[in-house]
């Protein structure tokens, strides 16, 4: 009765809280599985069927929900539903679960990745604090050493000495030590952590499931030898920058091997990511030299192409197709390029290394491949491999070692193994018994042994995608889950090194070893080096310093020098005789139009002769003082003089002037381009070039248009002086002697291109007796000839017949222009040649004056401001350096001082590594020993 009371809910009961607890907790949605799930399914059907049932049924249920008594009553349960709707139900059950539990495990992989970022950061910053204050206490001590202290000082400090190590002893001796004397020392949890943190990182421990079993020695020497690895990198970089011999250099990693080796993954757990080209059609067609720096201060891994350009990516993805574009820039045609691709890789995670990723070995050449590619692989190849770079050959399991490409290249340069390291990927190929021979193989001896690992990602299940960051991670945990399942052949005890985290550290050993090895000898070649350096930039420049700024900034001054003096010798009558000459052109212009004789047209038809010959000149009108000026009916030859000065003055003076002088001031830049340094470099004489006509071009139409204003007055009457009449006749007796003597020199060009002077004058004989009409020629006479002569040699008479007669009436005028006629203004009719020179003189004089103040007074100003401004936007983004490369004398001088500024840099640094490493091992016991080299 108490039951049914308690199931109808009358009686309080202490189990139906019991239950209820219990139902919470199988309904919670945490991520479990297995029986639970299967008990919270089946009670989630149960409901959702909605079962007619009594309350002692559930009284039963809510008292004991066992499944026991819950399968039984499911089981009939289903047997009431049709066979296909509960196969349907159990399949979507089983296909929920499944998802669920791999979501379970991609939030404990997103946890444990959090996890580490987190603990990585707080051990970076931590670490780099513990640096700074051991580099401090570092200087203290040399300072110590080499700085003479007052006596007062050293007693100071002898007794704060004398008190800490008392005091340390008495608590020490205060302690309950026991007879075994005082209690070392305690390291404190977060410097431990600390000092972990510095090599397990670059070590991959704290991306991966392995722990760090390492001493507290073993830490302090692996993080000793992280620092030297990657001061003589830093070493290395910079005897890469000399690049004059190839034994000053030091060695790095090589790694090569066949395509189907597992080279690239490699690399990738190497690194921690997925950057490098994959493909089928030969990716890898350059030498990729792959430096990896270890940056505990970097909060994100990123890469740099130093040659292309210094921006950070952090999308490796990125990377990954800028290296496949770098790659197939090769032509097919030679499918690899000795021309190596330069990749820096910053992360708090990765060892400090450089390795050099090759092409890999081929057997056969494909169709669309050059027959001598395998040929070109190995010869590439062999040219990095020899000594001292460390080879690692990559391997595959599966493949018999003696079949290995990359082991049978290492044995021709390294015949005794001593600086390879053998790498056998894809471990889980092949049985544990045979990949653990192969680790320990005594047929093919490496020194520096074998590494087996498991470098291929395992497949990906489930929805989520794999963080592409947590790379070595999934790698480690993958090899760890393999060979800890095979203990008798992989454990610790056999002697084999496996897994992605040992070929880390092994790489960072060998490399700091070989190194260190090379370093005295590489130091001996260095001194050398840089004594021959010093020698030639003696004996060559006499030390003189320079940089590339210092010869832009030279280069700069002496072309202003040469500019000063340019503007000092081009100054108004300079100006004014260049506009005279432009205008001298127009009045002969106007006076081959108007006075002189016309060339001759076509044969077939003579005009009639003009009554108007400039023969009757003096003697055809009356003086000019005889007519009024305003004559309805002026005489012909007033006319042509008066329509002849207007047009001169009406042919646009002003534009003249403007075009004439700013070509002229281009035209002397241009010369000044040509004694100067600037000569050598094309870009730098363009920015000048561009600088001058800009200048020039601001001011043109100001320039232009105040000329034309000026002018104005003169379009109408042109008042001539005596004294210019004067200077006129003197001027254009000159201009008409320079006129007869291009008449007389294109006549001689033209009785040389003839040949026969006696036949050129036959032509032209027939000519004249043609124009007085003697003989009448026809109109086919200038294609077919006429008189005997082809029409090519009419064509030739009729230029010769002009060019005679034109010498003949200059003659006529330059006897005129010194005849008494002419000595006055009076005649000016009669002498329109000294007219016209006097008002293209008048002309000339008046647009120079406002041109010189309106626009080159300006230039003189500007142009120097603007060259400066020009050449230093010009300079901007490595334009200087290309500057500098255009002069090789400037180029050898400043690549002489880079490489002894290098050499000394790097004497420095070996320097600074002997006194560290001499100071690391200079205290044992509290005992000083004397300091010793790395080497």
């Amino acid at each position: 009765m108490s039951a049914q009371l308690r199931a109808a809910g009358a009686l309080p009961s202490a189990r139906r809280v019991t239950v209820q607890a219990i139902r919470h907790y199988h309904y919670h949605p945490l991520p479990t599985g297995g029986l639970q799930r299967s008990d919270a399914a089946a009670r989630a059907f149960r409901r959702s069927m909605r079962f007619p049932a009594n309350a002692y049924h559930n009284a039963v249920i809510v008292r004991n929900a066992s499944f026991a008594r819950l399968l039984p009553k499911l089981v009939v349960k289903f047997v009431r539903i049709p066979a296909l709707f509960g196969g349907l139900m159990i399949g979507g059950f089983a296909w929920v679960q499944y998802q669920a539990v791999q979501m379970s495990n991609s939030a404990q992989q997103m946890y444990g990745n959090v996890k580490a970022t987190v603990s990585g950061t707080a051990s970076s910053l931590w670490g780099s604090a513990l640096d700074i204050a051991e580099q401090t206490k570092r200087g203290w001590d040399n300072t110590k050493e080499q700085v003479e202290l007052p006596e007062w000082l050293e007693k100071i400090l002898r007794m704060e000495g004398e008190t800490g190590g008392s005091s340390n002893s008495n608590r020490g001796s205060g302690s309950s030590g026991g007879p075994g004397g005082p209690e070392p020392p305690k390291q404190s949890r977060v410097g431990a952590a600390a000092a972990v943190s510095a090599s397990a990182a670059a070590y991959g421990y704290d991306q991966s499931a392995d722990n760090d079993e390492r001493t507290p020695e073993e830490i302090s020497k692996d993080d000793h030898m992280m620092f030297v690895t990657k001061k003589m990198i830093e070493i290395r970089n910079l005897l890469q920058q000399v690049g004059q011999s190839t034994s000053v250099t030091l060695p790095s990693i090589v790694v090569i091997g066949s395509q189907s080796s597992g080279k690239s993954s490699v690399l990738e757990a190497i690194v921690g990511h997925e950057f490098l080209p994959k493909g089928t059609n030969m990716v890898t067609r350059r030498p990729i030299e792959l430096t990896l720096v270890n940056d505990p201060s970097a909060r994100a891994d990123y890469a740099l192409f130093p040659d292309i350009s210094s921006e950070r990516i952090t999308n490796f993805s990125s990377i990954q197709k800028t290296l496949m574009e770098l790659n197939q820039a090769v032509p097919d045609s030679e499918c690899v390029s000795d021309d190596p691709i330069h990749l820096t890789i910053h992360s708090p995670r990765v060892p400090d290394l450089t390795l050099t990723d090759l092409p890999g070995y081929i057997q056969v050449a494909g169709e669309n491949q050059p027959r001598e590619l395998k040929r070109k692989i190995s010869e590439l190849c062999d040219k990095y491999i020899r000594g001292p770079n460390i080879i690692l050959a990559i391997s595959a399991a599966d493949v018999d070692l003696a079949n290995s490409t990359a082991l049978q290249a290492s044995r021709r340069v390294d015949p005794r193994g001593e600086r390879t390291i053998g790498v056998i990927t894809k471990m889980d190929l092949v049985d544990p018994e045979k990949g653990a021979a192969i680790l320990t193989d005594k047929q093919y001896p490496l020194r520096l042994g074998y590494v087996g690992v498991i470098s291929k990602l395992p497949a990906q299940t489930g929805l989520f995608k794999r963080d592409s960051g947590n790379l070595l991670s999934v790698i480690s945990r993958n090899e760890k889950a393999f060979f800890s399942a095979h203990p008798s052949e992989f454990g610790p005890d056999t002697g084999v090194n496996i897994g992605t985290i040992t070929l880390r550290k092994k790489l960072m050993q060998v490399l700091e070893r070989q190194m260190s090895s090379k370093l005295q000898v590489t130091s001996q070649d260095i001194r050398r080096e840089l004594e021959e350096t010093t020698y030639q930039f003696k004996i060559q420049y006499s030390e003189q310093p320079m940089t590339a700024e210092a010869y832009l900034a030279g280069s700069l001054d002496d072309f202003k020098h040469l500019f000063r003096k340019f503007t000092s010798g081009f100054q108004r009558p300079q100006m004014q005789d260049l506009l005279k000459s432009a205008l001298d052109q127009r009045m002969l212009d106007q006076l081959a139009a108007r006075y002189w004789n016309k060339p001759i047209g076509d044969l077939s038809f003579v005009p009639p002769e003009d009554p108007h010959n400039i023969a009757d000149l003096p003697k055809a009108d009356l003086p000019s003082t005889d007519l009024p000026r305003d004559h309805p009916n002026p005489p012909y030859w007033h006319k042509q003089l008066d329509l002849a000065a207007s047009e001169l003055t009406h042919s646009g003076v002003g534009r003249l002037a403007t075009t004439v002088i700013a070509s002229a001031i281009q035209s002397d830049v241009d010369k000044l381009i040509n004694k100067s340094t600037f000569a050598k470099h094309p870009s730098a004489r363009q920015v000048i070039a561009e600088a001058a006509s800009t200048v020039l071009a601001d001011r043109a139409y100001t320039t232009i248009d105040g000329i034309e204003t000026s002018l104005k007055p003169y379009r109408f009457d042109v008042d001539i002086q005596d004294h210019e009449w004067t200077q006129g006749r003197e001027h254009v007796s000159g201009v008409l002697k320079t006129e007869l003597e291009h008449c007389q020199t294109a006549m001689k060009k033209l009785e040389e291109v003839f040949g026969d002077k006696k036949r050129l004058r036959e032509v032209m004989t027939f000519i004249d007796r043609v124009r007085k009409r003697d003989i009448v020629v026809g109109r086919e006479s200038e294609t077919s000839g006429a008189g005997g002569f082809s029409g090519e040699l009419l064509a030739r008479g009729r230029e010769a017949v002009f060019l005679r007669d034109r010498a003949e009436i200059i003659k006529m005028r330059m006897l005129a222009v010194k005849s008494r006629q002419c000595k006055t203004r009076d005649n000016k009719y009669y002498c329109p040649e000294v007219f016209l020179d006097a008002v293209a003189t008048k002309l000339s004089a008046v647009a120079i004056l406002f041109l010189n103040v309106e626009m080159v007074n300006d230039f003189y100003t500007r142009f120097p401001r603007e060259v400066e401004a020009k050449l230093g936007e010009h300079m901007l983004d490595g334009g200087l350096q290309k500057f500098v490369e255009g002069d090789a004398n400037i180029r050898r001088h400043l690549d002489l001082i880079k490489k002894k500024e290098l050499l000394e840099l790097v004497l420095a640094k070996i320097d600074s590594l002997n006194s560290l490493e001499g100071h690391e091992k200079g205290d044992v016991g509290g005992r000083r020993r004397p300091r010793r080299s790395i080497f």
